[in-house]
C-alpha cells in the first residue's frame, strides 16, 4: 500500500475548506461515494462501540425540508451529497450486545469469551457515572467519524462544509429520528465547490504552530 508523502498532505489540507457555495451541477461519482462511506465505517470509536448512524440526503425533496431547518444554509440543497450525523440516544446494553455480537462473528470467538469485556463496558457507560453524560459521549465518537470523512473527502478532491447551524429537534422530527431512537448533533455538505465562491481563494486563518502545539 502506498503512502501519502508529507508535501501532499499538507497541500491537501491546505486546499480544502469549509465550502460555502457548491456547484449544483456536479455529484461525486460513485466509486468516490464508496470511499467515503468506508472512511464513516471504518473510523475509530471508543470500545470500537460505533454509537452513532449516518443519514445520507440525496432526495432533493427531502433536503428542501431540511433547509429551513439548517438556517436556510444553501450547501443543504446545492451539495451532491448530505450527510446528517446521529447518535443512538441513551445507548444502553441493547446495543453494547448487539456489537459484542458483531465482535464474535467477525473474529470468530464466542460472546461467553467477551463478557469481561461486556462488564467492562457496562460498568462505564451504562450503569457506571458516565452514562449521566453518555450521549454528549456518542457525540464525540461521531466527532471522529466527522473529521475523518472531512480528511478523506479533502484526499479524494471533494469538498465538504461541516454544520452545525441546524435546529436539531426540527431535523429530527422530519426525518423521524425519534422513533427509531436517534437524534441529530451536526452534518456535513459534499460535493464541488462553485467557480465563483470566494471563499475558496482566501487564506486561512490559522494560529501559529507555536501557539497551538506545545512540547515538553
Amino acid at each position: 500500500m502506498s503512502m501519502t508523502d508529507p508535501k501532499t498532505l499538507i497541500e491537501t489540507l491546505a486546499w480544502r475548506y469549509a465550502t460555502k457555495k457548491f456547484d449544483s451541477s456536479k455529484h461525486i461519482p460513485s466509486d468516490v461515494w464508496k470511499a467515503l462511506e468506508a472512511s464513516l465505517v471504518q473510523s475509530p470509536s471508543s470500545y470500537g462501540l460505533q454509537p452513532y448512524k449516518f443519514i445520507v440526503l440525496t432526495d432533493p425533496k427531502i433536503r428542501e425540508k431540511i433547509r429551513p431547518a439548517s438556517w436556510n444554509q444553501a450547501q443543504v440543497t446545492d451539495c451532491s451529497h448530505y450527510v446528517v450525523l446521529t447518535i443512538h440516544k441513551d445507548m444502553g446494553e441493547e446495543w453494547v450486545d448487539k456489537f459484542l455480537a458483531r465482535t464474535a462473528e467477525v473474529r470468530g470467538t464466542t460472546l461467553e469469551s467477551l463478557a469481561g469485556y461486556k462488564g467492562y463496558i457496562m460498568g462505564d457507560l451504562v450503569n457506571g457515572a458516565r452514562s449521566a453524560v453518555v450521549n454528549d459521549w456518542a457525540a464525540r465518537q461521531a466527532y471522529i467519524a466527522f473529521g475523518t470523512l472531512m480528511l478523506a473527502a479533502a484526499a479524494l478532491g471533494v469538498d465538504a462544509c461541516p454544520i452545525e447551524g441546524m435546529v436539531p429537534a426540527q431535523v429530527d422530527e422530519i426525518l423521524g429520528l425519534g422513533a427509531k431512537g436517534l437524534t441529530s448533533i451536526a452534518a456535513c455538505a459534499l460535493g464541488y465547490r462553485s467557480a465563483d465562491d470566494k471563499y475558496a481563494t482566501l487564506p486561512k486563518v490559522r494560529f501559529p504552530v507555536e501557539t497551538l502545539v506545545e512540547y515538553r
